[in-house]
């Protein structure tokens, strides 16, 4: 009786002991699988009814300016389709967790007549910045900075580094990383003539930096699953379109509006051009989500994330520039239309003089006048 009632106590507890490593095991494998999900599954910004997020649809209703807006890309004086910019006056993202210590980050004017400045919220949070870290090469110098745990985002313009290694930024706004992805159009008191970089905003059409950014890891995935952000030369003179701008630096009149959304045509074969696994990735994202132009450029580009900080992770062999040949460049303009304008608004700030060699080019090209 006692071997009979010890061995069923053994077997009692083994049995315990058994379900319990299974259990612990089970644990330990989703936990795994969860993080190998996350660091495998790009996470794009913001939340999935965001307009960067919303896929066009069939049957879109095309603008009526649209032939006449693909005729002014064509007459870009580099002489060039869209390219992809990468490595200058494009976004680095930095990545930061709780840890990271906030310091303040000093306030600079650099734009005199027309002003620059942080958000309130901006200089009161302070900034969670890396050790070392530096801004996108060029005057623009954009910066920005993700806590993806805490979805905030802080966002830069005209960063540079003081004599006391201090730092300093033209303008500042913080954002949820999950939220709409735009800002309230009543959200800055700016006036007509005055630039949205007085407000904090760190484009010139009033979006947040990171907005539209091509990333490397979706890239890579073969899935960009979003609206990507555009620039070009002859940007529309105070015209911008709500969401997702809320302002414009346009120069050209009846020119593009920034905030405007432009597709590659969903029916195109693809196949007959010379793209890549992560350039073809980036071509049905445009046939599906389109671009939205978010800036002046001299040139026709779509945005890259920076990716000059982020060891082991490079473009080269990924996707190419301007520079290159193939790539989304050898798709040429006449294949991309224009979505419907829809309740533009007539305001905005711009530099006349600023522009002036743009506008000669132009009609030294075309023979038409700009003004």
């Amino acid at each position: 009786m006692i071997d009979i009632f010890y061995l069923c106590l053994v077997s009692s507890t083994i049995m315990k002991y058994t379900f319990f490593l299974i259990v612990l095991m089970g644990i330990c494998i989703s936990c795994r699988e969860q993080m190998e999900q996350k660091e495998q599954t790009p996470i794009r910004f913001f939340s999935d009814d965001s307009f960067w997020n919303t896929p066009i649809g069939e049957n879109p209703e095309i603008d009526p300016r649209s032939d006449y807006w693909i005729s002014l890309l064509e007459e870009d004086a580099s002489e060039q389709n869209f390219g992809l910019n990468l490595y200058q006056y494009t976004i680095p993202i930095y990545e930061v967790d709780s840890t990271t210590p906030l310091v303040k980050i000093d306030q600079f004017s650099r734009f005199s007549n027309t002003g620059s400045s942080q958000s309130q919220e901006f200089k009161e949070m302070g900034v969670p910045l890396p050790e070392s870290f530096l801004p996108s090469p060029g005057t623009d110098a954009h910066l920005a900075i993700i806590d993806r745990d805490r979805k905030i985002v802080w966002d830069m313009f005209y960063v540079q580094k003081k004599d006391d290694g201090s730092w300093e930024s033209a303008t500042g706004m913080v954002y949820p990383l999950d939220g709409p992805g735009t800002f309230k159009l009543d959200q800055f008191d700016v006036k007509d003539n005055e630039s949205i970089h007085k407000y904090g905003p760190g484009r010139a059409a009033g979006v947040p930096i990171i907005a539209g950014l091509i990333l490397y890891d979706e890239v890579v995935s073969g899935k960009v699953e979003h609206v990507i952000a555009a620039g070009c030369r002859f940007v529309g003179y105070k015209e911008f379109v709500y969401p997702p701008a809320t302002w414009t630096d346009g120069n050209f009149p009846n020119g593009i509006p920034e905030g405007s959304v432009i597709q590659l045509d969903p029916d195109l074969d693809l196949s007959q051009f010379d793209l890549l696994p992560g350039e073809k990735a980036i071509a049905i994202a445009l046939q599906e989500y389109g671009a939205s132009f978010v800036d002046f450029t001299r040139g026709n580009c779509f945005y890259g994330e920076g990716l000059w900080h982020k060891e082991g992770k490079s473009w080269k062999g990924v996707v190419r520039t301007w520079h290159e040949e193939g790539s989304i460049r050898s798709i040429p303009l006449k294949h991309y239309r224009f979505l419907k304008v829809e309740d533009p608004v007539y305001k905005g700030d711009t530099i006349k003089e600023y522009f002036q060699k743009d506008h000669r080019e132009y009609e030294a090209r075309t023979g038409n006048k700009v003004w």
